[in-house]
C-alpha cells in the first residue's frame, strides 16, 4: 500500500498525471532533465485523496448540490464549498496513509522544513493553467504539521475560486482529484518567475524574468514590484530595477514572515545580468523538453538555480506551423470575415479548400501569410492601402512589424511595366442590368448544385464536393463580380474624399447610400419586420412565441389563431435566409433553418417596437433621405468655382455607388447558400456513420477535417480518441483572443489608432457610418439573447450578416471588430445608423445599460453614465 499512496519525485513521469496531478507530473519530469535541479521530495497520490473522500459520504450530496449551482451565484458557491473544505479537513488520516507519508518524510529528514503544494489532476495541463487556484504552504516543519497541511491541500480543491473556474469551464468536480507534493524547503537569496516567451506580446524569442529578494511569495502575492529583465538571443535587451522594500523570509520554527529590506539593498538588482542569462538558458532547455513555452518558478541558492515549478503558458496564441525557420507575417481572416471565434476542424478545412488564397490555421482560426507581399515595395504599398482603408488597426500592426529592421526580407518588384495581379480590365458601365445578371448567375449556380448533389452519397459525395469547391472558387473569382464590388467601393471612397475636400463634410457617402437597391443583407433585416406584421395582431400567438424553447415550434403554430399565416411567413423567411447564422463561415455552426428559435427574440422585438408597414416605410424614408442629400450636395457643388464640372463628376459617382454598392453583400450570401447545401449532404453521411455505430453522435464529424471525414466514410472507421482530443483543444481555443496580425516569433499585434483628437476617456474606433446618437448601451454577445428597445445602441464583438435583423431596431452600433467595408458597416450605412467599429475591448469597457454617445462621423464613443 505504501507504493500506492506515496511516490518519490524521481519515479514520476508525465504519463502519471492521473495519479500525481499536473504539478507532480511536471516536477517528476523536471527532476530528470540533465542540468536542472529540483528540490528533493515525494508526492502523496490521488489514491490517498480518494481514500479520504470515501470516509466522508456526505460530500457526495454536497457535490450534487454544487454541480447544480449557477457559476455566478457566488454566495451559494462560497457557502457550500466552505462546508466541503471543513468536512475534508476534519477527516482523520488513516494509519496506513500516515505511515506511508511519515516514511517518505524520514527520507528527507523527519524535522526538515518542507514546502507542501497542491497538485490537482486538472492543473497545469497543456491547454489550461490553474495557477493559484489551490494552496501552497511554505516552511512546514515536523510530521504533525505536514499531515495537517496535506489535509488543507486536499480541501483546497474546493476553494471558491477553483469551484467557480470548474463550473465556468464545464469540468465535473468528481473528475478532478488532488495529489499533494511535499519537497525539501529551499531558502533562497532571490526568487521569481521566468517566462520563456514574453507573456504580454507573445514573442517566443524574448524571455522575461521577474526577480525579487527572499521567497517568491512576495512577488506572487503582489507585496513588491519585481525587477524585470528581457532576454533575447542570450543577451539582456531590457531591464527595470524596482525598489524592493519588503521580502518574505522563512522562520526558524516554521512558517514565513514579511520583513523590511535593508535600504541599501532595495534598489540593487536581485540578479546580475550573467545570472539572468544563465537562468534563461536553463529555461530554454526546460521549454525544449516540454515542447512549449513555460512559466517557471525558480530560486537562487548560493549562486545555484533550483526549479520549484514549471507549467505551460496557456494564454499565448499559437503560431501557424510552417516547417521552416523563415520569418512570417500573418493577417487574421476572422477580422475580415467578422468572425473571430474558433472554428471546428471540418469548418476550417472546408474554408481552406474553398478559399482563393492559401490559409494557415492556429487555435481554430485562419490566417493569410502576407510576408512576400510585404517584402516587395510595390505590392506592400497596395496591400497596406487596401487593408488601411478597411481596417486601420491591421495596417498599423503591419507597419509596426515593417519598422523592425530585417524581420521582413526586402525583395525587388516583379519588374517594370507588368500588369498588377489579376490583370486589368476596362471600367464597367453604370448599368443596373450588370447586377441583375450577376445575381441570376449566382442563383443558377446554387440551383444546379442542389439538383446535382441529390444523387451523391458515400465516397462519391466527397469527390463531387471537391469539384463543387472548384465551381465555388470560380463563382468567387468571377471578374465581373469583382469589378462591380470594386466599382462600388471606389465610388464610396471617391465621394468621401472629394466631398470632404470640396465641401468640408465628412463621410457624405454614408447618407448617399441609404436604401441602396439589391442589398440582400439589409433586405433580410427588413423582411423580418414583415414577418412581425403577420404575428402582431394575434396576442395568443405572441404569448406562445415568448415561451418557445423547442425547435419544433413551427408545427405547433397552426393550432393557434393566425398560426398558419405566421408559420407560412416564418417558413418563407427561412427558405430565403435560413442558411444564415452567427459565425456562418464555419459550416459546423447551426443555421437558422436548423435552429429557428434563434430568430424568435428578434421577431418579438419587432412586434413590440414597430408599427405595421415599418419595412416599406424604413426603406422609402432612407431612399428619400439619400435623394435629398444628393440634391443638397449637387446644388452646393454648383455654387463653387468650376462647380458644374464638380457636380457632374459627383452625380456620376452617386449613380455609380447606388447602382453597385448593394451587390457588395451578395457574394457572401451565395457562399453561405452553397455551404448549407454542402452541410446537409455531409450530415446525411454523418447519420449513416452513426447508424453503422462508427460514431456516437452525428456532430462528432465536425471535429474531423474534410479529408478525415472522407476517409471515415471509405473505411467505416473513426479514431474516437482523436475526436475527444479535438473537442478538448476546441474548448481551450475559446479562451484565446486572436490578434489582427501574428508573426512567426509568436508576437500578437492588435494595432493602435494613434489619435489625440478625441475627448479624455473616450473609446476610439473606426468611423463607418455617420451621425451622432445617445442611448442605452446593450452589450449582447449572442443574438439569441437580444432584448432591445427603440433607441438602444448595440455593443457586441462582431456582426456578420446574420446580425442584420437586429439593426432595424437599434439606434447605433459599436463593435470590437470591423472595417469600413465589412458587413456591419455596410448595413449600418444602409439603415442610417451611426456606427463605430474596431473598438478594442468594447464589450468589456462598456457596461450593459450605460448611457453612451456614439460619434459615427468622428469615430469615438463617450461614456455618459
Amino acid at each position: 500500500m505504501i507504493e500506492q499512496y506515496v511516490w518519490d519525485l524521481q519515479e514520476i513521469d508525465e504519463a502519471q498525471v492521473a495519479v500525481v496531478g499536473g504539478k507532480g507530473a511536471h516536477l517528476g519530469r523536471l527532476s530528470r532533465i540533465d542540468g536542472i535541479r529540483v528540490p528533493a521530495g515525494f508526492c502523496v497520490t490521488t489514491d490517498a485523496f480518494r481514500r479520504i473522500m470515501a470516509d466522508a459520504p456526505s460530500i457526495d450530496d454536497r457535490l450534487d448540490q454544487l454541480s447544480r449551482l449557477n457559476p455566478d451565484d457566488r454566495e451559494a458557491i462560497r457557502t457550500l464549498s466552505a462546508e466541503i473544505r471543513r468536512t475534508i479537513e476534519g477527516i482523520a488520516i488513516p494509519d496506513e496513509l500516515t505511515a506511508a507519508i511519515t516514511g517518505a518524510l524520514a527520507q528527507l529528514g523527519e524535522q526538515s522544513a518542507c514546502a507542501v503544494r497542491s497538485s490537482a489532476t486538472a492543473e497545469d495541463l497543456p491547454t489550461a493553467s490553474f495557477a493559484g487556484q489551490q494552496d501552497t504552504y511554505l516552511n512546514v516543519v515536523g510530521p504533525t504539521a505536514i499531515l495537517q497541511h496535506i489535509s488543507r491541500c486536499w480541501a483546497s480543491l474546493f476553494t471558491e475560486r477553483a469551484v467557480t473556474y470548474r463550473q465556468r469551464n464545464g469540468i465535473d468536480h468528481r473528475t478532478v482529484h488532488m495529489a499533494v507534493v511535499v519537497q525539501r524547503m529551499v531558502f533562497p537569496h532571490a526568487s521569481g518567475i521566468l517566462f520563456t516567451a514574453d507573456p504580454v506580446t507573445g514573442n517566443r524569442k524574448v524571455a522575461t524574468v521577474d526577480a525579487g529578494f527572499g521567497l517568491g511569495e512576495a512577488l506572487v502575492s503582489g507585496l513588491v514590484n519585481p525587477d524585470v529583465f528581457k532576454v533575447r538571443d542570450g543577451e539582456v535587451v531590457g531591464k527595470t530595477i524596482a525598489a524592493k522594500e519588503r521580502a518574505i523570509q522563512a522562520l526558524a520554527a516554521g512558517g514565513t514572515q514579511e520583513v523590511a529590506v535593508d535600504a541599501r539593498r532595495q534598489e540593487q538588482p536581485a540578479l546580475t545580468d550573467a545570472q539572468v542569462v544563465r537562468l534563461v538558458r536553463l529555461g530554454r532547455s526546460i521549454e525544449a523538453h516540454f515542447g512549449r513555452p513555460q512559466d517557471i518558478e525558480w530560486c537562487l541558492v548560493d549562486d545555484d538555480f533550483q526549479i520549484v515549478q514549471s507549467r505551460p503558458i496557456t494564454t499565448l496564441f499559437p503560431v501557424p506551423e510552417t516547417g521552416d525557420e523563415e520569418n512570417h507575417v500573418y493577417v487574421s481572416v476572422g477580422h475580415q470575415q467578422m468572425m473571430t471565434d474558433p472554428m471546428k476542424p471540418l469548418g476550417l478545412s472546408m474554408w481552406q479548400l474553398m478559399a482563393m488564397v492559401p490559409m494557415q490555421e492556429a487555435a481554430g482560426r485562419l490566417f493569410v501569410d502576407v510576408t512576400r507581399r510585404l517584402a516587395s515595395p510595390a505590392s506592400r504599398t497596395g496591400l497596406l492601402d487596401v487593408i488601411g482603408k478597411g481596417d486601420p488597426l491591421t495596417r498599423d500592426a503591419l507597419e509596426t512589424v515593417l519598422d523592425r529592421d530585417g524581420f521582413v526580407p526586402s525583395l525587388p518588384d516583379a519588374g517594370p511595366g507588368g500588369p498588377p495581379a489579376g490583370g486589368t480590365s476596362a471600367p464597367i458601365e453604370t448599368d443596373p442590368a450588370v447586377v441583375t445578371e450577376l445575381i441570376e448567375r449566382s442563383r443558377a449556380s446554387v440551383a444546379a448544385l442542389e439538383r446535382d448533389i441529390r444523387t451523391q452519397s458515400g465516397p462519391a459525395l466527397f469527390d463531387f464536393l471537391l469539384e463543387a469547391f472548384e465551381e465555388h472558387r470560380r463563382v468567387l473569382s468571377d471578374p465581373l463580380s469583382m469589378q462591380v464590388i470594386m466599382a462600388g467601393m471606389e465610388a464610396t471612397w471617391w465621394l468621401n474624399d472629394k466631398l470632404q475636400e470640396w465641401l468640408g463634410e465628412k463621410n457624405v457617402a454614408d447618407t448617399l447610400t441609404l436604401s441602396a437597391p439589391d442589398n440582400v443583407t439589409s433586405e433580410m433585416g427588413l423582411a423580418l419586420l414583415d414577418v412581425a406584421d403577420v404575428i402582431r395582431p394575434y396576442p395568443e400567438l405572441v404569448a406562445f412565441l415568448q415561451g418557445v424553447e423547442d425547435e419544433g415550434f413551427l408545427d405547433e403554430l397552426p393550432k393557434l389563431a393566425g398560426g398558419t399565416e405566421a408559420r407560412d411567413a416564418i417558413e418563407a423567411y427561412l427558405d430565403r435566409y435560413g442558411m444564415r447564422c452567427v459565425g456562418e463561415i464555419d459550416i459546423t455552426r447551426p443555421r437558422w433553418r436548423e435552429r429557428p428559435t434563434t430568430i424568435v427574440p428578434v421577431i418579438l422585438d419587432n412586434v413590440r417596437n414597430f408599427e405595421p408597414g415599418a419595412a416599406e416605410r424604413r426603406f422609402e424614408e432612407g431612399r428619400q433621405k439619400a435623394s435629398r442629400k444628393e440634391q443638397d450636395v449637387l446644388s452646393r457643388l454648383r455654387a463653387l468655382p468650376d462647380g458644374e464640372r464638380k457636380a457632374e463628376e459627383a452625380k456620376r459617382m452617386i449613380d455609380r455607388v447606388r447602382t453597385f454598392i448593394g451587390y457588395r453583400e451578395y457574394p457572401k450570401y451565395g457562399i453561405v447558400s452553397r455551404s448549407f447545401v454542402y452541410k446537409r449532404a455531409l450530415l446525411a453521411e454523418a447519420e449513416r456513420l452513426v447508424r453503422a455505430d462508427v460514431l456516437p453522435e452525428q456532430e462528432d464529424v465536425f471535429y474531423l477535417t474534410f479529408q478525415e471525414f472522407h476517409d471515415a466514410v471509405r473505411s467505416n472507421r473513426v479514431d474516437g480518441r482523436l475526436i475527444e482530443q479535438r473537442k478538448e483543444a476546441f474548448r481551450s481555443y475559446q479562451a484565446l483572443t486572436p490578434p489582427r496580425v501574428l508573426t512567426s516569433d509568436g508576437e500578437a499585434l492588435t494595432g493602435a489608432y494613434r489619435r489625440d483628437d478625441v475627448p479624455d476617456g473616450a473609446l476610439i474606433g473606426l468611423p463607418v457610418s455617420a451621425g451622432t446618437i445617445e442611448g442605452r448601451a446593450r452589450v449582447i454577445l449572442d443574438m439569441a439573447d437580444a432584448d432591445l428597445e427603440a433607441g438602444d445602441i448595440l455593443v457586441t464583438a462582431f456582426t456578420d450578416p446574420s446580425w442584420s435583423p437586429l439593426f432595424v431596431g437599434i439606434a447605433g452600433l459599436v463593435t470590437e471588430v470591423g472595417g469600413l467595408m465589412t458587413h456591419g458597416a455596410v448595413i449600418a450605412r444602409e439603415y442610417g445608423l451611426p456606427a463605430v467599429v474596431g473598438v478594442e475591448q468594447a464589450t468589456r469597457l462598456l457596461r450593459d445599460g450605460q448611457r453612451i454617445r456614439v460619434h459615427g462621423t468622428d469615430g469615438y464613443i463617450e461614456i455618459l453614465s
